[in-house]
């Protein structure tokens, strides 16, 4: 059975869609940063997306764990035309198809963006990569909200649109299990 810990990366304090833009993480809650680093496992190996403020977050609590090269296949979902615009702004340009992207995930893509089931595949393919590279030591993944929903969806075997329920915060971890022929979840947004 392999351990994956997802850790969702510091607040960005943006009030738009924030996808593959690279903004920063705000990494002042020393004391959160803190407890995370004690909850997560001292063997981990720790491993992040390729934006910084998912590079910044894994960096602050990595503390004497191994770090691994960080990715761009644990990159956010990747919105498009939508990426820097605020939510009303993408409903009022795109009522139908900005609403379908929420409420029936799967197939659906922002303009020149990517679906839930690719950036899934994504992911779930990198995850995979990395637990053979690694079998018998846990995974600490610092990501972003969709990445870490698309394994949270895999672990607890619910739709896209199920998985878009749970929240997912700033600082949070997710655990999902991959054993050989099943998988589970057995902890979603927790906050040490």
């Amino acid at each position: 059975m392999s351990d994956v810990y997802f850790v969702r990366h510091g607040p960005t304090h943006e009030k738009a869609f924030t996808g593959w833009r690279d903004v920063p993480a705000d990494l002042s809650d020393t004391a959160q940063i803190a407890r995370l680093d004690a909850f997560l496992p001292r063997q981990g190996l720790v491993i992040s997306s390729d934006l910084r403020r998912a590079v910044d977050t894994a960096s602050a609590l990595q503390s004497q764990r191994q770090r691994l090269p960080h990715s761009a296949a644990l990159r956010e979902f990747d919105f498009g035309l939508w990426d820097g615009k605020h939510f009303s702004e993408v409903s009022e340009s795109h009522p139908t198809l900005s609403r379908q992207y929420w409420e029936a995930p799967g197939d659906i893509a922002a303009p020149e963006g990517e679906s839930w089931n690719a950036a899934a595949m994504r992911v779930g393919n990198e995850v995979d990569r990395l637990i053979a590279a690694h079998p018998e030591r846990p995974l600490i993944i610092v990501a972003h909200f969709g990445a870490i929903l698309t394994q949270v969806q895999r672990g607890t075997a619910v739709s896209p649109y199920q998985a878009l329920s749970h929240r997912i915060d700033n600082f949070s971890v997710s655990h999902v299990t991959y054993p050989p022929k099943s998988r589970s979840a057995p902890l979603i947004n927790h906050l040490p």
